[in-house]
């Protein structure tokens, strides 16, 4: 799987799911007055969880987040996610649907729109599983 043979479901996944985590973690600092600095990776898994009922792997994550982040659509520092300005125009202006069908749209568009690119880029496995033991712990919470 390289990033000549189109967008997959799972990089529409990915992506939906940050452009979720992001747009929360936003409202929660405005409303707290802090400043915003983007999804963590725990966001990103749980808004992963809550469209399709599962959370992708160390490996599903990374390879998704290289493609996106090389076409210039989101970008990773640390353990945090933004949508870049490109990845912003492109969810402005995908066709309007539910979050159901939230994930098909978006692979449709991103076949459309642009190519996958290959950001060098390495999700250690301490990173990943630090992200999914506090997604899992505010699940516990109920938060």
């Amino acid at each position: 799987m390289g990033a000549d043979d189109g967008w997959h479901w799972n990089d529409a996944w990915i992506f939906v799911s940050a452009v979720i985590a992001e747009r929360l973690e936003r409202d929660r600092a405005l409303h707290a007055a802090l400043p915003v600095t983007g999804a963590s990776f725990a966001d990103v898994l749980a808004a992963a969880d809550f469209l399709h009922h599962a959370v992708p792997s160390r490996d599903e994550l990374e390879f998704s987040m290289r493609r996106l982040a090389g076409a210039g659509l989101l970008s990773v520092e640390d353990d945090l996610v933004e949508i870049a300005p490109a990845g912003e125009q492109l969810w402005r202006t995908r066709p309007f649907s539910g979050l159901s069908s939230a994930v098909m749209t978006l692979q449709a568009q991103l076949n459309r729109a642009s190519a996958p690119g290959d950001w060098e880029w390495t999700l250690d496995e301490q990173t990943y599983m630090t992200a999914l033991r506090e997604y899992r712990t505010r699940l516990a919470d109920g938060r």
